[in-house]
């Protein structure tokens, strides 16, 4: 509390200089970019860090043995499909699925609801039909390609992954106390942890966006395969969040419909603020193995789903 009211003392003292500062145009954009995500993303943040605190403190390990399949291998698409009730983004399913494979539940089964969340619910398909009127088969393949992508990466976790690659921070804070001050700790850990992790990402999303050109869009749109790699690696880049991403996809009429759903597979569930929440949450280890494998099966079930529906 100290440092923040000497941070806001001095930023009235220099607010002079730091107006005249931030009137470029590049700074006035990176600075509106910055807030623009960290406001997406914070709503859906603080709903996923409560429904997190909620696993972990008051359901009992029992539930998930009871609420999922025994067989490992059928649980990973049964949480895949649990996506679909939680109206929520990739930042809040990040401390939901940490709570999950605290409560016992199968790491891959809990991956899979991580990737499946913020990209099947009835939010984000809404607003993909609203932003692609002209196209409502663009709501059937975002859905079927997300879905595919986050049960083969559960299945591969549980073949490939080892337990050691997941290492959750210790949480004292869940222990030795009543349900409700564990609740609270629970929520005032995750926020500040996983909430800082989303303001260094949303300044990586901020400085990319302003140093792109928006001229080699353009050139890069002209090429088929090109044009699907460009905006899955924009996806990344841009970090925008799960609800609001559709309008932007919509807006990049010069790029493909095939183009444009990967960027809509890809951006849930790898960017850069979402990896580098994963790397807070479940460590390095994970995140170097897990993002980038994730990544390229996005965009290869997005191309197979679009040659298929669009």
């Amino acid at each position: 509390m100290e440092v923040l009211a000497a941070l806001l003392v001095l930023l009235v003292i220099f607010r002079g200089p730091l107006s005249r500062l931030l009137s470029g145009a590049g700074l006035q954009t990176w600075a509106t970019v910055f807030v623009s995500v960290l406001i997406q993303a914070a709503p859906f943040l603080v709903f996923g860090v409560a429904l997190s605190a909620v696993i972990a403190v008051f359901v009992p390990r029992s539930f998930w043995a009871r609420a999922l399949p025994r067989h490992p291998a059928l649980a990973v698409p049964a949480a895949g499909l649990a996506g679909v009730v939680l109206p929520g983004c990739e930042c809040g399913s990040v401390p939901i699925a940490g709570s999950l494979i605290r409560r016992g539940v199968t790491p891959a089964a809990a991956l899979a609801f991580l990737l499946a969340a913020p990209a099947i619910n009835p939010i984000v398909l809404t607003a993909t039909a609203v932003a692609f009127p002209g196209n409502p088969e663009m709501v059937v393949a975002r859905g079927v390609a997300s879905l595919i992508v986050a049960v083969v990466m559960g299945w591969l976790w549980l073949r490939l992954g080892k337990a050691e690659w997941i290492r959750l921070p210790h949480r004292p804070d869940l222990d030795g106390q009543s349900k409700a001050q564990a609740f609270w700790a629970a929520c005032r850990h995750d926020v500040m942890h996983a909430g800082g992790f989303l303001v260094v990402g949303a300044a990586a999303a901020a400085t990319i966006n302003v140093l792109v050109p928006e001229a080699w869009l353009q050139t890069l749109a002209d090429n088929p395969v090109l044009s699907v790699i460009a905006l899955a690696v924009l996806a990344v880049l841009l970090s925008i969040c799960s609800e609001a991403d559709a309008f932007v996809a919509a807006s990049l009429s010069q790029f493909s419909l095939t183009s444009r759903l990967v960027f809509l597979v890809v951006g849930p569930m790898v960017d850069l603020k979402l990896i580098s929440m994963q790397a807070g949450v479940f460590g390095r280890r994970f995140m170097v193995r897990f993002a980038p494998a994730t990544f390229v099966l996005a965009i290869g079930v997005g191309v197979a789903v679009a040659a298929v529906i669009l």
